[in-house]
């Protein structure tokens, strides 16, 4: 059984020198309270600790997953190093994003989803990265489209008020991340530090729809949101996804949810996951998000597109049924508002 002993661990300027202990400790299934996980994750971005240390204590959670105290520490860490920008709109809006890492390789469905919620007149401060799980990652795709990312505050808050939509490139908010960066790479797995990439919205929206990758990753977020103030829904598709896939049923937490709800829930039919490809390119991937903002796409494709934006849209609007939230949807992208929605936040990106 993992036991957790509460202690202070060094004295400033020391961690390097405990790190053997504190390793020692996570060995034997110990587990970091809150301010030592915060300690170990400043010592790590501030390269106090070294290469084979870090290596080591990355090694850790990937027999096991970070306990809630050591995940809220990890984050206050990464919190305090971020570039900090401050929106206008950060009490309406909604972040839509995924752990990734599903290896499911689905065309871009959170980022479609963004720019669909967008377009039905809701505000979406969507975080993103390159590429976990997929050939081609949020930022991939809206690079490849012409979207200019930013942590300028005056063009991100253009952008939300004439599209109602803008997108947070991680890496430019989080550069204390490029420390452990060459180490992520060479281990080639994923780590904890995937973990807290959907947690890390520099601009901590106050509503969310996060998509795990794991059952157990889901329930961990919900534990962890819980003792937020974020009004969120957490969502795992059954068969493995980290999104409303459709293609069976799917595990939602929210505040006051716990529930498993088919596509039949929603007024939509079942998909095969053969439907649900990205490509091979990120020029495949950019062309699948255009045609389905162009209303140009499969059946399967804009299903999944619309199940996601309700999802979010629900979070935003509690009075309305998942059907009319699909309603809302299906209005914006085949009206077109979604696709002008997408244009006008990138056109605003290259101001």
């Amino acid at each position: 059984m993992i036991k957790e002993i509460k202690r202070d661990i060094t004295p400033e300027g020391a961690l390097p020198y405990m790190m053997r202990n504190i390793l020692e400790r996570l060995r034997n299934y110990e587990v970091l309270t809150c301010s030592e996980a915060r300690e170990i994750m400043l010592g790590i971005t501030g390269g106090l600790i070294n290469e084979s240390q870090v290596t080591a204590f990355i090694a850790v959670y990937m027999m096991r997953r970070p306990a809630i105290e050591e995940l809220k520490g990890f984050r206050q860490a990464l919190m305090e190093l971020c570039v900090t920008v401050q929106l206008e709109a950060a009490d309406e809006a909604v972040d839509i994003v995924g752990t990734g890492g599903d290896g499911k390789n689905t065309f871009n469905i959170s980022t479609l989803s963004a720019a669909v919620v967008a377009g039905a007149g809701y505000k979406v401060i969507k975080h993103g990265n390159y590429s976990a799980g997929s050939v081609t990652g949020s930022s991939n795709v809206l690079e490849h489209l012409g979207y200019r990312f930013h942590t300028d505050p005056d063009n991100l808050n253009r952008q939300l008020g004439l599209s109602n939509l803008c997108f947070l490139h991680a890496p430019l908010f989080h550069p204390a991340m490029k420390r452990v960066s060459r180490i992520r790479q060479n281990l080639t797995v994923r780590t904890f530090f995937n973990l807290l990439g959907p947690l890390s919205n520099p601009v901590q929206p106050r509503y969310m729809a996060l998509g795990a990758n794991s059952l157990a990753v889901a329930r961990l977020y919900h534990y962890y949101m819980q003792e937020t103030e974020k009004d969120y829904c957490i969502m795992y598709s059954m068969d493995g996804y980290d999104e409303i896939s459709l293609t069976g049923d799917v595990k939602v937490y929210g505040r006051n949810t716990d529930a498993v709800i088919s596509p039949s829930d929603f007024g939509l039919s079942a998909v095969q996951p053969c439907d649900l490809g990205g490509g091979k390119t990120h020029t495949d991937a950019a062309a699948i998000f255009i045609s389905v903002l162009e209303n140009r796409a499969m059946p399967a494709q804009e299903q999944v597109v619309l199940a996601n934006s309700a999802m979010a849209i629900q979070i935003l609007n509690k009075h309305l049924s998942l059907p009319e939230c699909v309603g809302e949807a299906r209005w914006a992208l085949r009206s077109g508002k979604a696709l002008s929605a997408f244009k006008n936040a990138i056109n605003i990106s290259r101001l």
